[in-house]
């Protein structure tokens, strides 16, 4: 398919005239138009086409389309079918009332490209670009942050059907890629074990029969992997996919004892973050999160809160469920840094706090970082009368700390090995024997303290910062980070967040850029109607402590 760039598509006067006819008060695709008609251009997306070939659809049409499929949560099919049918998608779109429209496998071709030349970020750039021209949109002010879960459009599979369906799958794409091949290595035993999916209600209950049956898939598999390793084209065998995934997952599931391949242990599979849950998403992640265990992804939002500007989410960050939502704020302000859009101040919660990020935030982008640090989780500090390291005094010059009976460190040295950790203060053991608050401050009954301490940036910004987050101040501040969840909510409501569409980590970035644009459309739309924010809403019941 080759692009053949058209300019900036008007609103035909015969589609104009029936919409204004038929919705006189206006409705969102009428009001998207109104205000940001001749947003995505065809000659944005002119990199992801070739030169020559077909021509192909506009690829400006076919970017609101796939916002307006997740302004309204729509299929392609139904996308496909309001193309055709409504009228007010033909305005936003420029096109005749007689337009046929599209076939709805268009817009999964069109997914690809802008996912394969990494340009789904064009979406929510180019509208990010539009609303700062028409100053609703300025770097600077406050932001906030939060992420949720997403769940992985694959069915959740226990151990024995994961390598069972991994085994399988490899099967199929070595049948579609070397059908005689397979067909002369497979055994009968094969057929009766992989030619159907394999489910849990199929297998044996018994545990003895469970690990028979999982040293058998792990011997087929092996022989699979051997033999395509030894074959004339193994090369372009191994090069499948599927087959990649199965020598992951044979990795990760099974360990080789002399000559023969060993079902792993539960503790030697907890420490593989980076584990396949499932054959038909290689790249979703098993992780859990208090009480919600999940597999899939995380998205983390951005958003402007302030009062006298709509809410535009300015970055959106998916990233896989393992990856801790701390790691993820310095790519978040890389990001919005970027674009010009770094805030001055930024409200995270605890998840998104450390010392070290706080710091680096406030020296390198100049973003105050607004957020409860987690508090010490040290014995002393949870027993509420131990002396835990606020305690201590420390003297970063002479290089020596005063305990808090009043005795001196006896020495201070490096420490490597714990991450975060750069300094070992050690106290007298003589001291410590003879202290009457011996029990307070260590349970050891021969050796001295030991005090751990970070950098002295990081100690010193730590102490201010739990200083400074029990004020009311900080509280009053700190409030309006809450308004981050009604964007999730009104996310998983309208778009269909919380579940995964594609397969794959960047077709999953692409459907939550997707939702962005759409929920910043709708903001959009409602601030320059006048639209208010609705407040939280309340039960009856909790109205009534108010009124009381």
């Amino acid at each position: 398919m080759s692009l053949q760039p058209c300019p900036a598509f008007e609103i035909p006067e015969e589609t104009r005239r029936v919409a204004c006819a038929a919705f006189p008060r206006g409705t969102l695709c009428l009001r998207i138009a109104d205000a940001l008609g001749g947003l995505y251009q065809d000659a944005d997306f002119a990199d992801l086409f070739p030169r020559c070939g077909q021509p192909a659809a506009s690829p400006a049409r076919l970017a609101w389309v796939t916002i307006l499929q997740f302004v309204e949560n729509l299929s392609d099919r139904a996308a496909a079918d309001a193309v055709r049918g409504r009228v007010d998608w033909k305005y936003l779109l420029g096109l005749e009332l007689s337009d046929p429209g599209f076939d709805h496998t268009v817009l999964s071709e069109f997914r690809a490209r802008l996912t394969g030349g990494e340009a789904e970020r064009r979406l929510l750039d180019t509208l990010l670009a539009r609303l700062r021209e028409m100053h609703l949109l300025q770097a600077r002010g406050r932001q906030r942050t939060d992420s949720t879960h997403i769940l992985a459009a694959v069915r959740t599979l226990n151990r024995l059907e994961r390598v069972g369906e991994t085994l399988r799958t490899a099967l199929n794409a070595v049948a579609d890629a070397a059908p005689d091949w397979l067909a002369a290595l497979a055994p009968p035993s094969w057929y009766e074990r992989y030619a159907r999916r394999v489910e849990n209600f199929r297998l044996p209950a018994a545990k003895s029969e469970r690990e028979r049956l999982a040293a058998e898939i792990g011997a087929d598999g092996q022989t699979l992997l051997d033999a395509i390793a030894a074959a004339p084209a193994g090369a372009r065998l191994a090069a499948l996919p599927e087959v990649g995934t199965l020598r992951q997952v044979w990795e990760q599931q099974y360990r080789r004892d002399e000559d023969a391949l060993a079902w792993r242990s539960g503790d030697e599979l907890s420490a593989l973050v980076q584990r396949i849950e499932s054959p038909y998403d290689p790249e979703a992640r098993y992780s859990t999160k208090r009480s919600v265990d999940w597999v899939g992804y995380k998205v983390h939002l951005s958003e402007t809160c302030e009062s006298d500007a709509p809410r535009v989410i300015t970055h959106v960050e998916t990233t896989a469920a393992t990856v801790p939502d701390v790691k993820a704020l310095p790519d978040v302000h890389r990001a919005l840094a970027r674009a010009d859009l770094l805030p001055a101040k930024h409200l995270v919660d605890k998840g998104y706090t450390s010392p070290q990020v706080v710091l680096d935030s406030q020296q390198r982008d100049g973003v105050c970082v607004i957020g409860p640090l987690g508090e010490d989780t040290s014995w002393q500090a949870r027993a509420g009368k131990g002396f835990d390291k606020a305690h201590f005094l420390i003297d970063w010059e002479a290089q020596r700390a005063t305990c808090p009976a009043g005795c001196l460190s006896q020495t201070w040295k490096p420490k490597t090995g714990v991450p975060g950790i750069e300094t070992q203060v050690r106290f007298s053991a003589r001291d410590c024997r003879s202290c009457p608050h011996r029990a307070d401050c260590t349970k050891s009954k021969t050796s001295a303290r030991i005090v751990l301490l970070q950098s002295r940036e990081c100690h010193e910004a730590l102490r201010e910062a739990r200083l400074t987050q029990t004020s009311e101040t900080f509280e009053q501040e700190y409030a309006a980070r809450a308004g981050v969840e009604s964007t999730h909510a009104q996310a998983i409501r309208r778009s269909g967040l919380r579940t995964c569409r594609y397969i794959g980590l960047a077709k999953t970035r692409l459907q939550h850029i997707a939702t962005a644009v759409a929920l910043d459309l709708v903001r959009v739309c409602e601030w320059l109607d006048g639209t208010p924010v609705a407040p939280t809403r309340r039960s009856r019941f909790a109205r009534l402590q108010q009124a009381a």
